[in-house]
């Protein structure tokens, strides 16, 4: 496509439905308390005074804020970000004729830095639609528009310069663009060529506060779904799976002996709808829903965009072989607020040797006490780990317990070598392990030395 004359059109037709959103916050005043000086002092009449000038400065205070949004609707939904209305008392939306009108939070998502607004009108508004942004390509044109810095209205026009940002969220799907974007351009729109909403204004990447051509805007096609949630019930529902993964890396692919480091690997499977559906830890998610599963990034976002209830089909590799277990999801907001034990009873024998660069004992009361952990763990104990090991360089710590080697329960070290000459005999140049520390599972794959 060759590069537009202008963008004029463009902004003279979509940016009526571009709005300014301005917020107010009861901010509670400052009471730090009063120095304490001997009754009958000579400054006891000094703080007193100066207590009484300064007391007005502790009274509540009102704060204000702005940001952009734009609307959707006709009849006065409204898209910005959670962080330009979070905690605010009165929301107000200032739009592109000078018209303003009283706004109402509908929901909000924390997740993806979405909120939903609604206004009350006897008039349509004038709105925009979104659209795919999977259709966005690096280098397509893009135009952002919003309330930069308290400016009022502005448009900035540049290219897609990545997809798939992650920042820090979960479910973070950002399209990088050097359209400039600055505080207060945080909740408007992001637009292709065509007038479609293929981003949300959210984030820039600044050493100075201002804008240096990296800008983050989520992708419409996260922020569709969690738009139509919110207008249904308020609030998200995400499906829930019930697994902790974690990315199958080469030297796990080599010792599961799977032909590619892909999926996500279960490392452990807490009461839920995995659990009833027979998931085990160790298992290798290479399908879910009919979708192929690149890594784990990929799968949450696919589970939390999939409706709670449904039945979906999961596939996964277990011990060479392929399964397909069928999935009822949960809710996963209802599954965050509960919490689940993570290690696993049993018994073992106390016994200590060095091997792969780890000093190893099996569980005793006494270590147990000191690490806080179930005297009756099945497992092994990390002891100290050398650091010139490549056992340190994958991250094993002292205190952390092994519970399993090559997808195998672990009672004794006798065990653990059993499984390392296994192994060694199937040609495998790693083995795995399941590692526990503080109850949360990982696995690592270490490499076995050649006898």
């Amino acid at each position: 496509m060759a590069r537009p004359e202008s963008f004029a059109d463009l902004a003279d037709r979509f940016s009526p439905a571009v709005v300014n959103i301005t917020t107010a916050t009861t901010v509670a005043g400052r009471d730090e308390g009063s120095p304490i000086v001997p009754e009958g002092s000579p400054f006891e009449d000094f703080f007193r005074e100066f207590q009484d000038r300064n007391r007005g400065e502790r009274a509540p205070r009102r704060s204000s804020a702005l940001g952009s949004g734009f609307v959707i609707s006709e009849d006065g939904f409204i898209v910005t970000n959670n962080h330009v209305i979070e905690g605010a008392d009165e929301i107000t939306i200032e739009f592109f004729n000078g018209d303003e009108l009283d706004a109402e939070l509908v929901g909000t998502d924390e997740k993806t830095d979405i909120a939903l607004l609604k206004v009350e009108t006897d008039e349509p508004l004038p709105f925009v639609n979104f659209g795919d942004s999977d259709l966005a390509r690096v280098g397509d044109w893009v135009v952002a528009m919003g309330n930069p810095l308290g400016q009022g209205f502005s448009v900035s026009a540049g290219i897609v310069s990545a997809r798939n940002r992650a920042l820090s969220g979960t479910y973070d799907d950002y399209i990088q663009t050097d359209a400039a974007i600055n505080r207060g351009n945080s909740g408007g729109p992001l637009f292709n060529l065509d007038g479609e909403v293929i981003g949300v204004n959210t984030a820039i990447l600044s050493p100075n506060g201002g804008s240096i051509g990296i800008g983050f805007s989520m992708a419409s096609n996260v922020v569709k779904g969690v738009v139509d949630q919110l207008q249904q019930y308020g609030e998200t529902r995400r499906g829930w799976l019930g697994v902790r993964i974690q990315d199958v890396t080469e030297d796990m692919a080599d010792a599961m002996g799977l032909a590619s480091a892909s999926g996500a690997l279960v490392s452990d499977v807490p009461e839920g709808p995995a659990m009833d559906a027979g998931m085990e830890a160790g298992d290798v998610i290479t399908s879910f829903d009919g979708v192929e599963v690149e890594d784990t990034r990929g799968l949450v976002r696919q589970v939390g965009n999939t409706q709670v209830g449904k039945t979906v089909r999961v596939t996964v590799m277990r011990d060479g072989e392929t399964q397909t277990l069928r999935v009822t999801l949960g809710r996963r907001e209802e599954a965050e607020a509960e919490a689940v034990p993570a290690a696993q009873p049993g018994e073992s024998t106390p016994m200590e040797k060095d091997l792969m660069g780890m000093s190893l004992s099996s569980v005793t009361p006494e270590l147990a006490e000191q690490l806080d952990i179930d005297p009756d763990a099945d497992g092994l104990i990390v002891r100290d780990v050398d650091e010139m090991s490549e056992a340190y360089e994958k991250g094993l710590r002292a205190g952390d317990l092994i519970t399993e080697a090559g997808q195998q329960k672990l009672e004794t070290i006798a065990d653990l070598e059993t499984r390392v000459e296994e192994a060694r005999e199937a040609g495998r140049k790693s083995i795995l392990l399941l590692i526990r520390r503080q109850g949360e599972p990982r696995f690592v794959a270490l490499p076995i030395a050649e006898e």
